[in-house]
């Protein structure tokens, strides 16, 4: 996710620099981002809601924690 996020950043600073875009298709850019990021983070927690407690343990995860996680809404980083 760390990686992801600076890709998108990055890739986002590369277009600010190299290629100056109109003001609406930098704003169309940033949503487009911005809704891939959201969707991302939903369909995840809603996935770790599923997830057992082998599974849990298996990735190093606590319940608590995972409950904490599944339960931020999906604009909360």
């Amino acid at each position: 996710m760390l990686q992801s996020r600076a890709l998108i950043s990055a890739d986002l600073a590369f277009l600010d620099q190299h290629r100056p875009m109109p003001l609406l298709a930098t704003l169309a850019v940033r949503v487009a981002v911005t809704s891939s990021k959201w969707a991302t983070r939903y369909r995840t927690r809603l996935a770790l809601k599923d997830l057992d407690a082998h599974l849990l343990r298996d990735i190093g995860v606590t319940q608590e924690t995972a409950s904490i996680e599944a339960n931020k809404r999906f604009w909360r980083a």
